[in-house]
């Protein structure tokens, strides 16, 4: 079983609505990324299952970027600080809507996920995705938790991503004995 069948058995079919996100976007040329869970699975050395695609489109891009979606079939719902968009399949997208990742597409690198091309976050905006996530106050417990285990596959993987992390997060993570 390859990759993408692997993705596509475990999201009940996402792979389709996956690649039918990346080509509406590529072919609108809009400046675009994913971050979270997807872009950790790029930098990290295993991947893991998720059946939730974050992503980040310009600013400027956002309502252009739902259109050409929500006309390729996908469906939209609005929130305060994210457009989470669904398909035929398991997938949930979330796009997210905060200045905090505005800078992420104009960074991001071509990336295969999953047996998928895409593009993800750079390395370093993919750990301060997820360094602000695990801190944010109100998130469930259970999401901090993942959060806090992708930042430590990050910096076994990374090790001189050791030294970006805040004191709180130093205090908790295993200093890599290769860390800089």
């Amino acid at each position: 079983m390859t990759e993408k069948q692997f993705f596509d058995w475990q999201t009940s079919g996402g792979t389709d609505d996956v690649m039918r996100l990346v080509d509406c976007l590529e072919r609108a040329d809009l400046s675009w990324c994913c971050i979270g869970g997807v872009a950790v699975n790029h930098w990290a050395e295993e991947q893991m299952v998720t059946r939730d695609v974050d992503l980040v489109i310009a600013l400027d891009d956002v309502d252009r970027a739902v259109a050409i979606l929500e006309q390729a079939g996908f469906r939209s719902e609005r929130f305060d600080w994210s457009i989470n968009l669904r398909g035929r399949s398991a997938v949930t997208i979330q796009l997210s809507t905060e200045g905090f990742y505005r800078d992420f597409p104009g960074r991001a690198v071509p990336a295969d996920v999953h047996g998928i091309l895409l593009r993800v976050a750079s390395l370093e905006d993919t750990l301060a995705g997820k360094i602000k996530a695990w801190s944010e106050p109100t998130r469930r417990q259970s999401k901090q938790a993942k959060d806090f285990t992708d930042i430590v596959r990050l910096v076994e993987a990374h090790p001189r991503l050791w030294a970006h992390l805040p004191p709180d997060l130093q205090a908790l993570v295993k200093r890599p004995a290769d860390a800089r």
